[in-house]
């Protein structure tokens, strides 16, 4: 398996966030990174490549132009505004105001682009998006040139980044942009699993009307965590999308009893559409010691969701998602690559 990253994403350090009302450093962080690398780099797993550039192009099929134009120049107009502390949005709309209008301030174009104070720009913030989309990009690369198998070791994260949204420490969904790459270079159905703690509501929204993506989420219940506002069991896609939509949200206090029965459940979705090729949306926030979750699986459950995930039988592309408790983050996905590859 080829695990592809770049250093790039140190450009993203020093950022912070707003939780317990109070401004403090971000759980998503570069830490998380480099234990990763160091828990692979202890198995026999396969070459660590780094990606190649591929431009914006890919992105814009994913997201508006505005939000993106907004993405590259966010940071210079802080600057130019004054400020050189890292930059939060603080004003957000409301049912009933407008949306058709970005605003000139940077302080209203942070609140049209965002619906949370989860993501936070800083000098380098652009840069490693940018790196975190090639990563993605470079997988498909791999997988449509025959890889059955590769990790993508984006970081930051994607999953709850909309079409023209940021939020949840996600820029640039970069499980949605390889999987509209994918398709643009011949598939016709892709599956995209997601099995991080937090229901990946980005790429719902981004794919919810359409029949050609499969999205199956298995996430902590909205009724009890963030995003709040999206994941339930009913939204199951609409118009030519209807079907193509499933979410699994799980209570609190979940073990893998309960999340490996939702498993089962998603990959039976998965194997019933046929897909070309699956992507798997990485989180490992599942952990019983994660800081911002509450499910209880514990290090050795990884082996068998890798295992699960193998018995499908596709073409994969895991995309690095969430996981905050540090020190054990890169066991958590050392062990869930270790499961797939050996099943």
């Amino acid at each position: 398996m080829k695990i592809i990253h770049s250093p790039r994403h140190l450009g993203h350090s020093g950022h912070v966030e707003l939780m317990n009302g109070q401004v403090v450093p971000a759980f998503e962080k570069p830490e998380r990174v480099a234990m990763i690398l160091n828990a692979i780099g202890e198995r026999p797993f396969g070459t660590l490549i780094e990606p190649a550039a591929h431009g914006l192009e890919a992105l814009l099929r994913v997201h508006d132009a505005a939000y993106v134009r907004f993405l590259a120049s966010a940071w210079q107009l802080w600057l130019v505004d004054g400020r050189d502390v890292p930059a939060l949005p603080s004003f957000w709309r409301a049912p009933g105001m407008r949306t058709d209008i970005e605003p000139e301030s940077i302080d209203g174009k942070l609140g049209h682009f965002s619906f949370d104070a989860g993501c936070c720009i800083v000098a380098g913030t652009w840069d490693a998006v940018q790196a975190g989309a090639d990563i993605a990009l470079t997988g498909v690369d791999l997988i449509a040139g025959g890889g059955k198998s590769a990790f993508a070791l984006c970081r930051p994260p994607g999953h709850h980044a909309h079409a023209a949204t940021m939020g949840g420490y996600c820029f640039i969904n970069n499980a949605a942009v390889a999987a509209q790459s994918f398709l643009d270079r011949g598939a016709s159905r892709v599956a995209i699993l997601d099995v991080d703690y937090h229901h990946g509501n980005g790429t719902q929204a981004i794919f919810y009307d359409r029949p050609d993506v499969l999205v199956c989420n298995i996430h902590a219940d909205p009724l009890q965590e963030f995003p709040y506002f999206l994941g339930y069991a009913d939204e199951t896609g609409s118009g030519a999308g209807e079907g193509f939509n499933a979410n699994f949200p799980l209570r609190w206090g979940t073990d893998y009893a309960g999340w490996g029965a939702a498993l089962d459940a998603a990959c039976a979705r998965v194997a019933d559409y046929g897909p070309d090729v699956v992507i798997v949306s990485l989180g490992v926030d599942t952990y019983k010691d994660d800081p911002i979750s509450q499910f209880k699986l514990d290090s050795p459950d990884y082996l068998k969701i890798g295992a699960r995930i193998a018995a499908l039988e596709k073409p994969t592309l895991f995309v690095m998602e969430g996981g905050y408790a540090v020190e054990a983050i890169g066991i958590n996905v050392a062990n869930t690559l270790e499961g797939y590859l050996q099943r």
